[in-house]
C-alpha cells in the first residue's frame, strides 16, 4: 500500500493542514497545560513558576518559537520567489517542470520544510498534547504530499529528476549548494506577499512573546489569513483566460 497522498488529499492540502492545527488546539479541552508553560516548568521547577524568572523563561520560549516561524516564512518566501505563488497555492499538481535554483539547490522540498518549522513554532501556542499532535501530524501530512509530488516529477522529468534526487536531500538541508545555479531570477514581491499568512503567524507569535496577550495574537493571525484569502481570490480571477466572455 502506497504511503503517498491521494489526488483529493493533494488538492485539499490547505484544509487538511488547517485541520491538523485546529485539532491540535482543540486538544486544550483534554490537556489544559500549555506546551511552553510545561517546558518552562521543567526549566525553572514548579516552585519557581511564581517568580519573575518564570515569566522571562516563558517569553524566551515564545521568542524562540517566533524565530522558528520567521525562519519558516523566510524559507517559504525564498522558495516561492523561484516557484511562483500561482504554482505554490494551486490545488493542482504541477510536475511539468523542475525548479532547481535558490533554496532548491540545498533541499528538494523547502516549502514543506517550512511547514514543519511552522508546526514546531505554532505548536507552542497549543497544549502539550496539541504540540505533539500538530508537529507529528504535520510531518506525516507533508511526507505523504512529498511522495506524491516526487512521483509526479519522476514520471514527467525522468532521469533528470532522479539525478537531482541523488544530489539534493529531501528535507534536511545541505550546508552547501548541491547543484549549480540555473540563473533563474526570483520574484521577491511575489514570494513575500504569497506567504502573508506565514508572516502573520510569525508576527503574531512575536507580539505575543512581548505582551502575552492572546487577543493581539489572534488579531494579527486573522489579518494574515484575510490577506491570504484575498490573494487567493485575486489569483483565481487573474488565472482566467482574457478571452473569456463577460456576463
Amino acid at each position: 500500500m502506497s504511503f503517498q497522498a491521494t489526488k483529493a488529499e493533494f488538492e485539499n492540502r490547505f484544509w487538511i493542514i488547517g485541520g491538523v492545527f485546529s485539532i491540535g488546539f482543540v486538544l486544550y479541552a483534554f490537556d489544559h497545560v500549555n506546551a511552553a508553560e510545561a517546558l518552562a516548568r521543567l526549566m525553572v521547577g514548579p516552585a519557581g513558576m511564581s517568580s519573575s524568572r518564570a515569566g522571562y523563561v516563558i517569553r524566551a520560549i515564545f521568542a524562540a518559537a517566533s524565530l522558528t516561524v520567521t525562519a519558516a516564512a523566510l524559507l517559504r518566501s525564498w522558495a516561492e520567489a523561484y516557484l511562483k505563488s500561482s504554482v505554490v497555492h494551486d490545488s493542482a499538481l504541477h510536475s511539468e517542470s523542475l525548479v532547481a535554483d535558490g533554496p532548491y539547490r540545498y533541499v528538494r522540498n523547502p516549502l514543506y520544510l517550512g511547514n514543519i518549522l511552522l508546526a514546531a513554532g505554532m505548536g507552542t501556542m497549543a497544549s502539550r498534547a496539541g504540540f505533539f499532535f500538530i508537529l507529528i501530524g504535520m510531518t506525516l501530512v507533508v511526507y505523504r504530499l512529498i511522495l506524491r509530488e516526487e512521483a509526479g516529477l519522476a514520471a514527467s522529468q525522468g532521469a533528470g529528476f532522479l539525478r537531482y534526487c541523488d544530489a539534493v536531500p529531501r528535507l534536511l538541508p545541505a550546508l552547501r549548494p548541491r547543484v549549480p545555479a540555473g540563473g533563474t531570477r526570483p520574484n521577491w514581491v511575489d514570494g513575500l506577499t504569497g506567504e502573508s499568512f506565514m508572516w502573520g503567524c510569525a508576527i503574531g507569535i512575536a507580539v505575543f512573546a512581548v505582551t502575552l496577550q492572546l487577543l493581539h495574537f489572534w488579531i494579527i493571525m486573522a489579518a494574515g489569513f484575510a490577506i491570504y484569502f484575498l490573494q487567493s481570490f485575486w489569483r483565481s480571477r487573474t488565472a482566467k483566460s482574457p478571452t473569456e466572455p463577460r456576463p
